[in-house]
């Protein structure tokens, strides 16, 4: 949260939508968004969370919404911009609305708002920054560099992979067991053990006649 004197201090910075910038200047910038910044609130849901609340039938976009909510009341600010991540912005800013408990606020509700708006500019770096964080952790714990996280890392890929194989088709309580990716590597292993269990069973037919 700014004050709106302080927006074009964001501007001179540069700040830019985080997808934008790389690692080594969302590091640099972070800290002159927290100069700039009145408040700054980082809302951590983890894996097991978001993983519930999908077989609940909330996806990702209303569990953004509900965290969106939560942060709303406790800064009540007199105007705010969301970086809406479903196409029907006059739907996810009706049920921001509902929840909200100051139905005063200049909300924005628009896609793609953080190449946009500076102030969410800046909140996507802060966010990414912390994700970052996070994910170097991991890494620390696991003894694994299994790249940036995402789906289309191979390294991922890898690391999941690699996961399945030493646990038996289980994943620790960091990987969101729903996430599409873990699912589909999840039926490979199922369908690669039951094929193992025939071919093993076949041998030792072969080998008993």
């Amino acid at each position: 949260m700014i004050d709106d004197k302080n927006e074009e201090r964001l501007k001179e910075i540069r700040v830019k939508d985080s997808k934008q910038l790389t690692p080594e200047k969302r590091e640099e910038l972070a800290p002159e968004i927290e100069k700039i910044a009145t408040h700054i609130v980082v809302l951590r849901v983890p894996a097991c969370k978001i993983d519930d609340n999908i077989k609940k039938g909330i996806n990702l976009n209303w569990i953004e919404a509900l965290k969106m909510i939560d942060i709303l009341n406790l800064l009540e600010p007199d105007k705010a911009i969301v970086d809406t991540p479903c196409v029907n912005t006059n739907k996810f800013k009706n049920f921001i609305l509902s929840k909200i408990e100051n139905k005063k606020v200049d909300l924005v509700c628009e896609n793609y708002a953080d190449e946009t708006y500076p102030v969410v500019s800046a909140a996507s770096i802060i966010a990414k920054v912390n994700r970052d964080k996070d994910i170097e952790e991991i890494k620390k714990r696991v003894g694994f560099d299994f790249g940036v996280g995402y789906s289309h890392d191979p390294q991922t890929i890898e690391f999941l992979n690699k996961v399945a194989k030493e646990n038996k088709g289980k994943f620790p309580s960091y990987v969101r067991h729903t996430w599409d990716t873990v699912v589909r590597i999840k039926n490979e292993y199922s369908q690669l053990r039951v094929l193992n269990f025939f071919k093993k069973l076949i041998k030792k037919e072969k080998t008993t006649s």
